[in-house]
């Protein structure tokens, strides 16, 4: 079975019975956001090898949201944008120059709601390996990508407690290579691994 098609077959699956989802960021006592979510997407790029990996970014030092920090190429769905898909498409356009002609679109997986408001759609899709990507210098310090298995692997995924602003914030965090994948980034992995229940 090629790539897609087993993403694809996996993805529809859907979950297994006793499976446990997060659905959002969570902070002991601490109230969500009032109002409505402001709609995002990120696209999860599988790279079509025989060991696949996934494309990820690390965000510049001058973001005014999460500097630094390891995520998806992603962001807002703009009133012009079809759809999560579009909206995924388009950004990885621009934050890393992933020609959108290059990608198999496989589907979504499930929401994530982050503390700061945005209901984020993740988009999994197939891309090929080795392009040359190139990131925007405004946003993207770093392109990388860690092996499929690796970022599926539950025993990869850390829960970590700690104190924030006075209560005890819980998260997942994956460490790869020098990198710290961690937050919202990191819960969607863990949903993506526990939905595709992916052995290898």
């Amino acid at each position: 079975m090629i790539l897609v098609e087993r993403l694809r077959h996996a993805l529809a699956a859907g979950h297994a019975e006793d499976t446990i989802l997060l659905t959002g960021d969570h902070v002991d006592g601490a109230p969500l956001p009032t109002g409505a979510d402001v709609r995002a997407a990120v696209l999860v790029p599988v790279t079509d090898r025989a060991q696949p990996g996934v494309i990820l970014t690390r965000r510049t030092d001058t973001m005014k949201r999460h500097a630094g920090q390891v995520a998806f190429p992603g962001g807002r769905i703009d009133p012009d944008d079809a759809d999560a898909v579009a909206a995924a498409l388009r950004e990885a356009e621009e934050e890393i120059a992933l020609p959108r002609e290059r990608v198999i679109v496989v589907g979504e997986s499930d929401p994530y709601r982050t503390i700061t408001g945005f209901s984020v759609t993740p988009v999994v899709a197939v891309v090929p390996p080795d392009l040359v990507l190139v990131p925007s210098a405004a946003e993207v310090a770093e392109v990388f990508e860690v092996p499929l298995d690796f970022l599926l692997d539950s025993g990869n995924h850390l829960e970590v407690s700690v104190e924030w602003q006075g209560r005890n914030r819980h998260y997942y965090e994956i460490l790869w290579g020098g990198q710290r994948i961690w937050g919202a980034t990191a819960a969607m992995i863990v949903n993506l691994s526990r939905r595709l229940r992916w052995a290898g």
